[in-house]
């Protein structure tokens, strides 16, 4: 991909003006997407440098050759976002269709067009991209195009680099792109990652001799590895990981001499780790988790000296861990993850000598005693040992680090306090303590860590009244405490970006918190099987003023609209369920029961399209249960006296027929 940037870009900047069609192209372009955007929205316009009283070469994005015709459109991330969500997926504000494109296929002289980043839906143009003959490099990498892959893609013969990635592409292979995909012999790197394409890897994937990259990672391929893969002399870069392949691992991936890395991992494959990987000279990368693979590990795997990156191992592998095998690595990972490899003893110290190692996955192991010295003095970022038996306090030493980014311990036997300088590893992105045995209050200085995203302390043995304040200039938007022993009024000082907060299962008491209204961002909240009383209209008193509310949930909290589940059972809450809940646009989860909620089941929550689990059971309700859309499925109304309706099978008062007239003596004479 570099050498293709490098030969496009090194193209000077014009001194001629750009051709008129062109120009005029371009500017439709641009008056069709500002007008989409200035609708729909106060953004700033897009492409703010291209004006119609100035050369197009000298526009941003733009490049030309030296006669002034465009040659380059780098047009990625354009269009606005809203957010990046926790898994960094971007959410478009707007929805642009692809149509928009059309005035760029008049540009015919466009050897590099970049329109990734920019969630355009609908199919891919196939026949205007036909137009593009001269094109080299096409990215349309993180988009929404949907449908099949046109088959005009594959008569682009100059294509050397052509990246459909994360897209919602779907259908087989064959025809869309079987024996067509042999036209393009100048490609050297294509990347089909993350669509929903299924069917075979055809054989005439041989033809492309110059190929270096391909990717067709987490798609629905199946079947085998073609053999025709053993022409593709120049792949340096293999990734068929999360589809559906199977059969054992052909050998002829193991006789390409430029390959550097190989991602094998989520499929099927069968039988040992083969021994023909150990004669790799370049291999960089080996991703092989979370397979079929049996066998004993082979030692021989840390003898390959240019080896920086192995992952082995994870769900349903049946590897075999040697652990009498005495192990001393000739090369110098940076990158390890042995999940799942029935690993025993301490941690293996053989993986000190690993001086530039910053990632280490031996989670799901049998690995006891303490953490070794090593593991905290090095230069780890991410250090992952759940569902383990490591038993030790967590060592001081381990938060002193400047690298830390991830910690996970969770379901082991660490025991004792938090230690106190926890707040020192600045860095820290994601902590998970879950089911270990430690205890004592959460240190304050925990709250240090602005770049805290998800932090996760459930079942353990924490106690006390006062939780650590995080101000809203922090990250955090992942919080777990439930099931621990904490106490005293529901803690109100989490940040505006909360998306998913559980307090569930503690001893917290006194009524909900007045401002709960700001986490707008809220998704999920659990504060069940805690001591809260009294009405909710009670939590704020300021709206009550304004609405005279009485006996009702604030109508308020109706304004939560990302809120997906909300569950406040086993409390003492009581009052009326509010109209409201039915503006919890995406709702899912609602578990209200075990509480004193009276009166009626408002019939709003029809509204609730994404409604799967409704609880209202253990309640004083009364009256008919809604009927419509997503109501007519649920079921969670048990313990409820005062209720009627089809749910349950109890006819309501209303919904009885009176009986016709009785016929009378006379007419039954005649």
């Amino acid at each position: 991909m570099l050498s293709v940037l490098f030969i496009l870009n090194s193209f000077p900047t014009s001194s001629f003006s750009c051709p008129p069609h062109q120009k005029q192209a371009l500017l439709h372009f641009k008056s069709t997407l500002t007008a989409i955007i200035s609708s729909n929205s106060n953004s700033s316009s897009v492409l703010g440098s291209w004006n119609p009283t100035s050369d197009c070469c000298s526009w941003e994005s733009v490049n030309c050759t030296r006669t002034g015709t465009v040659t380059e459109l780098h047009l990625y991330n354009i269009i606005p976002y809203s957010d990046i969500d926790p898994y960094g997926i971007m959410t478009p504000i707007f929805h642009i269709r692809s149509d928009i494109l059309t005035p760029l296929f008049h540009i015919q002289s466009l050897e590099l067009l970049d329109i990734s980043y920019n969630s355009l839906v609908g199919e891919i143009p196939g026949v205007g991209f036909g137009n593009l003959t001269k094109l080299v490099y096409l990215d349309m990498m993180q988009n929404r195009f949907n449908g099949s892959i046109p088959s005009q893609l594959f008569r682009l013969t100059n294509l050397r680099y052509l990246d459909m990635s994360f897209n919602l592409l779907g259908g087989k292979l064959r025809p869309e792109l079987g024996p067509e995909v042999g036209n393009l012999r100048n490609l050297e790197y294509l990347f089909l990652k993350v669509n929903l394409l299924s069917g075979k890897i055809p054989e005439e994937i041989g033809n492309l001799t110059k190929l270096t990259g391909f990717s067709v990672q987490n798609n629905h391929f199946f079947g085998v590895i073609p053999s025709s893969i053993v022409n593709l002399r120049s792949l340096e870069t293999l990734d068929l990981s999360e589809n559906s392949f199977t059969m054992q691992i052909p050998s002829s991936i193991w006789t390409l001499p430029n390959i550097t890395a190989v991602d094998l991992s989520g499929n099927t494959f069968t039988g040992p780790i083969p021994s023909s990987i150990q004669n790799m000279s370049k291999l960089e990368v080996l991703r092989l988790h979370n397979n079929m693979l049996d066998g004993e590990i082979p030692t021989w795997l840390f003898k390959i000296t240019t080896l920086e990156q192995l992952f082995i191992g994870g769900k349903g592998n049946g590897l075999i861990w040697n652990n009498e095998a005495k192990i001393v690595p000739d090369c110098s990972l940076q990158l390890l993850s042995m999940t799942s490899c029935n690993i025993s003893g301490q941690i293996p110290e053989w993986i000190s000598s690993q001086k530039e190692m910053n990632f280490l996955d031996l989670s799901n192991n049998k690995l006891v005693g303490r953490l070794p010295d090593f593991i905290a003095k090095g230069k780890l970022e991410l250090i992952i040992l759940p569902e383990n038996n490591l038993e030790e306090l967590i060592p001081l030493l381990l938060f002193e680090s400047k690298h830390l980014l991830i910690l996970d311990f969770s379901h082991n036997n660490f025991y004792g306090e938090l230690p106190k300088n926890i707040g020192y590893a600045k860095r820290i992105a994601r902590l998970f303590l879950s089911e270990n045995n430690l205890s004592g209050q959460i240190p304050m200085s925990i709250s240090n860590l602005d770049s805290l995203r998800t932090l996760d302390l459930s079942k353990n043995r924490f106690f006390g009244d006062i939780i650590p304040a995080f101000g809203d200039k922090s990250n955090l938007d992942t919080s777990d405490l439930s099931y621990n022993n904490f106490s005293g009024n529901i803690p109100i000082n989490f940040p505006k970006g909360m998306r998913n907060l559980y307090l569930g299962g503690n001893t917290f008491s006194g009524n909900l918190p007045v401002n709960w209204t700001k986490l707008i961002n809220l998704q999920i909240l659990d504060i069940h099987e805690n001591n809260i009383t009294g009405n909710l209209q009670d939590t704020l008193p300021q709206i009550q003023t304004l609405k005279a509310l009485s006996g009702e949930i604030p109508s308020s909290l109706g304004n939560l609209k990302a809120l997906k589940l909300l569950n406040i059972s086993h409390n003492m809450i009581s009052g009326r369920i509010p109209m409201s809940f039915g503006d919890l646009q995406n709702i899912e989860s609602l578990d209200l029961s075990h509480n004193e909620f009276s009166g009626s089941i408002p019939q709003s929550l029809v509204n609730l399209v994404q409604l799967t689990i409704l609880d209202v059971s253990n309640n004083k309700l009364t009256g008919k249960i809604p009927v419509g859309g997503q109501m007519d499925t649920m079921n969670g109304f048990e313990n409820n006296t005062g209720l009627c309706g089809m749910q349950i099978k109890v006819t309501c008062r209303g919904d009885i027929q009176p009986l016709g007239p009785l016929k009378g003596a006379d007419e039954k004479q005649s």
